[in-house]
C-alpha cells in the first residue's frame, strides 16, 4: 500500500514552488501516494512564526540577504524560474489559496492550476490576488474560470481554507511547505525532501 504523504502548502511561498516541482518528479512514484493540501501560511505565521516577519523587516541581516541567491540556486536547480520577488510580493494569498482549495477534491486539477499559478507569480509576476487574474489563469490550465472563482468565494470553500490551515497550526506547522509521511513524520522545506524520501522508503519496507 502507497505511504500516505500530505503537502500543506500555498502559492505566496518560493521556497514552496521549488519544492513542487522537485516533488512532481516523485508523483508517480509507486511508494507514495502524495495528497496536496491548501493552506494560508500567513495564518500559521500569525500564530505561531511571527518572526518571519521580523527577519523580512532586516533587510541587511546577513542570513536573509543570502536567502535570496540560494533561493536563486535552488530554482536553478529544479529547473524552475525565479522571476522574484516582484511588485506583488509579498502577496496576500488568501484568495488564491480559496481558489486552490475549491479544488481540492479533484487532485489531477488542483495540480494543474497550482503549477499554472506559481508559474504566473514566480516567472510572470502577475497578481495572486486577484481574483480576476486567478480566473484568468484557470482559464490558461483548461479551467471554467469564472465557475472556479464563484466556487472559491462560497463559503464551505472558506471554510476548508480555515480548517486546513489551523489542523496545520495544530500538527506543529510553521511555514510552507509542510509535509506529513504516514500522517505522523513532519518536515519542511525543500531542503528536507531527501529526508522526505527517506521516510518514505521506510514506511514502504515495514509496510
Amino acid at each position: 500500500m502507497p505511504v500516505p504523504v500530505e503537502i500543506f502548502y500555498d502559492l505566496s511561498s518560493p521556497w514552496t514552488r521549488i519544492a513542487f516541482a522537485n516533488l512532481r518528479r516523485d508523483a508517480g512514484h509507486p511508494e507514495a501516494e502524495i495528497r496536496w493540501r491548501p493552506f494560508l501560511v500567513g495564518g500559521v505565521f500569525n500564530a505561531v512564526n511571527q518572526t518571519v516577519y521580523a527577519a523580512r523587516a532586516n533587510a541587511q541581516d546577513p542570513k536573509f540577504r543570502l536567502s535570496w541567491v540560494w533561493l536563486k540556486e535552488w530554482a536553478e536547480l529544479a529547473g524552475v524560474a525565479m522571476n522574484f520577488p516582484s511588485v506583488h510580493h509579498p502577496a496576500k494569498s488568501v484568495h488564491a489559496m480559496r481558489f486552490c482549495c475549491a479544488l481540492a477534491d479533484d487532485q489531477p486539477r488542483l495540480v494543474a492550476f497550482t503549477e499554472a499559478a506559481f508559474e504566473a507569480y514566480f516567472t510572470d509576476q502577475r497578481n495572486i490576488d486577484d481574483p480576476a487574474e486567478l480566473a484568468r489563469i484557470a482559464d490558461e490550465c483548461g479551467l471554467d474560470g469564472a465557475a472556479l472563482a464563484e466556487r472559491a468565494a462560497s463559503q464551505p470553500v472558506k471554510d476548508l481554507l480555515r480548517a486546513n490551515t489551523q489542523e496545520a497550526i495544530d500538527r506543529g506547522a510553521f511555514g510552507s511547505p509542510t509535509m506529513f509521511v504516514g500522517g505522523r513524520y513532519m518536515y519542511f522545506g525543500n531542503d528536507q525532501l531527501p529526508l522526505v524520501r527517506q521516510r518514505i522508503r521506510l514506511l514502504a519496507r515495514q509496510g
